[in-house]
């Protein structure tokens, strides 16, 4: 056989492997333009819709193997927006998220699986104001032209991460239950 006919064999066998290959984790670049983290709690059985600002996330997502994908998170706790500067600067105080000794909250996953209804479950590690925990959260994933949608809510209980401490403890003003809800834009 000659040398070129092996390099073209050699060839049509890489060529036919990278077009069998399933699609691999790959990292997203995230469109901070579009993408949003907001809370909505109650103050007073009122219910209240606030936003982070900033946020930066490293996503590697592999839609034909979704436990191969993996996600991290971060949020600028200074950027907490209620819609009122003095509520904005109350926020950031010892008693609330602290943000100067706790600059940032942050998710990171630890599995991610396909789901019911074409959702992911995903679960991972969710860090606030120095205390993680475990947590866990249907993801809805879609692509939208060249972008991928990663769209999920998650309740959680602010005093498990003692958001509102002292006086703020009580319930009766600002109730224990908020839910995180994102929408996280990504391009490849």
């Amino acid at each position: 056989m000659s040398t070129y006919s092996t390099k073209k064999i050699a060839i049509s066998a890489a060529v036919a492997l990278l077009i069998a290959s399933p699609a691999i984790a790959a990292a997203l670049k995230v469109d901070a333009a579009k993408s949003t983290v907001n809370i909505v709690f109650k103050q007073m059985n009122v219910p209240v819709d606030a936003k982070f600002k900033k946020i930066a996330a490293n996503i590697d997502y592999d839609s034909a193997k979704p436990e191969a994908s993996k996600a991290t998170v971060d949020i600028d706790v200074a950027s907490f927006d209620l819609g009122d500067a003095e509520y904005n600067k109350e926020v950031l105080k010892k008693e609330w998220f602290n943000a100067a000794a706790f600059p940032k909250a942050s998710f990171v996953s630890t599995s991610m699986k396909a789901g019911t209804a074409g959702k992911l479950d995903v679960t991972g590690k969710l860090s606030i104001k120095g205390k993680t925990v475990d947590v866990s959260f249907p993801l809805s994933v879609k692509k939208e032209g060249n972008s991928q949608v990663f769209d999920g809510s998650l309740p959680i209980k602010r005093l498990t991460f003692n958001i509102g401490e002292g006086e703020w403890k009580d319930t009766g003003m600002v109730a224990d239950e908020v839910q995180i809800k994102f929408h996280v834009v990504t391009n490849p």
